[in-house]
């Protein structure tokens, strides 16, 4: 800008004689002029981001946007917020607030796995969402290119403890689960005419991302040929290496439906391979049985009953099937006909787990579709159980284990309209839900367009009939603490607060919450013993013998010195102390580090 001319007239007066810089004076008698040049400079101002970091620690806590106020009104914002909680926990973030424009960005990312792993961001974030991390790390970027009006996010987190994949069964085998938390075990078994090659048992180990301790073992065929001298084995090669590969040719256009029945007491299979291109999966079950009598009926996954259990002629066979299961192809009952050549009249039934059904029992079972088999993908499978009127339906999801992009959903109502309990994917460890009326509605649906499927367990849930109850379950009171609680009784929606007495720390949520489907939000907490003394901190132009890295226990001592020309002002020595009742205790506050001085003459510059 270029300088400007100020032209302004003055009276007469005695300091007008004072000369000054910029200014031209007559006579005192004259009307005097003043000329002033005035020379502006121009700033221009850098809006730089206004940073907001923060590092959280604590097993729970809240983030939240900046404070307008705190910040300027003009300028963009970029904030980092990390969070880091104990190895072998993660972060799970309940998303309370968010109300964001398309100029601002939020982004959840997960670290301490093989890379950053992208958990949420804005444009899939929705209020009442819950984002869980599988580590231990997880930060949180905001940023707004909005230069007044910035949105607002506020974001609840805690620690939950993380758990194992639920290990896969093996091909001709099984799994059984003790836990999927670090610690628990998982025992492999293989089916008759397989062994087991690998470790029979793994184990869940605490580490940032928790994983077994050995991969899941295969089942391998025991043999392919030889001499079977009894009726208890079975030969069941399968498709894939390590598995041996065999074909059955029975030189029939078709194997009856009642297997083939040797006219002595050894029969001779032999199993060749034409092609080793083409695999097959086969099973055969052997028995051996008098040639006067039926042979014993087999039933997988389900029961039969006889009038007689050596199966002579005449005998009736009733079959039923396990909770679950439905029976397919093939008469519920049978018998065993024609002297000359003794066979049941009808082969035996099915037992198959169907994609959804009416359930009016007061207890059964639901299975994923083709359980134990994984399930296939783009299934769509609808359960509704009918319960007495005057009663509830408690499930037991004990087994859920499916993929992530599909979805099990539980509906407390009799159509899929009704209030949702819960929507799972994924594993999980065993859980229980309770409805609020007599009907329950499930739902089950895989991902048809998923290109890369991969076999999943399913999932197994028992349910039955529960008296109407509409509380949580009662919580025992807290060892050297107490409870305070927003309700007489522990309905839907009452918080219980927890409290420790002086001397103790609680290990856990402080604030729990009774859920929609009578569980707890979390855990109760414990109070632990407080067995150090806080940080004395650090003296001033001198130095003590303890660090903070070491902690302050009970017993500690620190020992205090000063730089030279400073002295004591105080004990030269502190210890810490426990308490039966409080927190631990120094003995003495610490000490100061002050200017030594001889008379009046001080020998430091303080």
């Amino acid at each position: 800008m270029l300088p400007g001319v100020l032209t302004t007239a003055l009276t007469s007066s005695p300091a007008a004689s004072q000369s000054g810089a910029g200014k031209t004076v007559t006579s005192p008698t004259e009307e005097e002029t003043t000329t002033t040049l005035i020379t502006t400079t121009t700033i221009t101002t850098v809006h730089m981001p206004v940073q907001c970091n923060a590092s959280l620690s604590g097993m729970e806590g809240i983030v939240e946007s900046p404070d307008p106020l705190s910040s300027s009104p003009y300028s963009p914002l970029e904030c980092t917020y990390s969070i880091t909680v104990y190895p072998g926990y993660g972060v799970e973030i309940q998303v309370k607030k968010v109300n964001l424009s398309k100029d601002e960005s939020l982004t959840i990312l997960g670290y301490g796995g093989t890379g950053p792993e992208l958990l949420a961001n804005e444009t899939l974030m929705s209020e009442g969402q819950v984002i869980r991390s599988s580590t231990n790390q997880v930060q949180i970027y905001y940023r707004s290119l909005r230069q007044t009006d910035h949105g607002m996010f506020s974001l609840h987190y805690q620690a939950f403890l993380l758990s194992c994949s639920f290990p896969l069964s093996p091909e001709g085998g099984g799994v059984t689960v003790t836990d999927i938390h670090p610690g628990g075990q998982a025992h492999f078994h293989c089916d008759p005419g397989f062994q087991v090659r690998g470790h029979e048992i793994a184990t869940c180990l605490n580490m940032t991302q928790p994983h077994w301790s050995s991969p899941e073992p295969q089942c391998v065929a025991v043999s392919c040929g030889g001499w079977i001298r009894n009726a208890t084995a079975d030969c069941a090669p399968a498709e894939t290496t390590p598995w041996l590969r065999c074909f059955f040719d029975s030189d029939l256009d078709d194997v009856p439906e009642r297997g083939i029945v040797s006219e002595g007491s050894i029969l001779y299979l032999e199993l060749t391979a034409d092609s080793s291109s083409i695999p097959l999966l086969l099973a055969l079950r052997y028995e051996a049985f008098d040639g006067e009598h039926c042979y014993e009926p087999y039933l997988p996954h389900g029961n039969f009953s006889s009038s007689d259990i050596t199966f002579p002629l005449g005998t009736t066979v009733t079959f039923s099937c396990s909770p679950g299961f439905v029976m397919e192809q093939g008469s519920g009952v049978i018998e065993c006909v024609d002297p000359s050549d003794p066979h049941w009249n009808e082969s035996e039934p099915v037992c198959k787990a169907l994609c959804g059904g009416e359930l009016t029992d007061p207890s059964s079972t639901v299975l994923s579709p083709d359980w134990p088999q994984s399930y296939s993908k783009g299934q769509d499978c609808v359960w509704q159980i009918h319960g007495n009127e005057e009663k509830r339906i408690e499930l037991d999801i004990q087994i859920l284990n499916i993929r992530h992009n599909d979805v099990l959903t539980i509906f407390d109502g009799h159509d899929l309209m009704s209030h949702v309990i819960g929507q799972y994917l994924g594993s999980r460890e065993r859980f229980q839900v309770v409805s609020g009326g007599s009907e329950v509605t499930i739902q089950f649906q895989s991902d048809p367009s998923d290109s890369s499927f991969i076999l999943s367990q399913g999932f197994l849930i028992h349910y039955h009939e529960v008296e109407p109850n509409d509380t949580c379950p009662a919580l025992p009171q807290i060892e050297f603490g107490w409870i305070s609680s927003s309700h007489s009784s522990p309905v839907r929606g009452s918080v219980l607060t927890y409290q420790c007495q002086p001397g103790y720390d609680i290990s856990g949520s402080d604030i729990i919450t009774c859920q929609w489907d009578l569980s707890w939000s979390n855990s109760p907490p414990t109070c632990i013993k407080v067995q150090q003394c806080p940080d004395p901190g650090e003296v001033v132009n001198g130095a003590r013998s303890v660090r903070p890295e070491s902690g302050f226990a009970v017993g500690t001592v620190v020992r205090f010195s000063c730089n030279q020309g400073y002295q004591l002002e105080g004990p030269g020595q502190i210890s810490c102390h426990g308490r039966d009742t409080g927190t631990p205790k120094w003995s003495d506050r610490s000490p100061k580090c002050v200017c030594e001085s001889l008379s009046w003459v001080f020998v430091c510059v303080c």
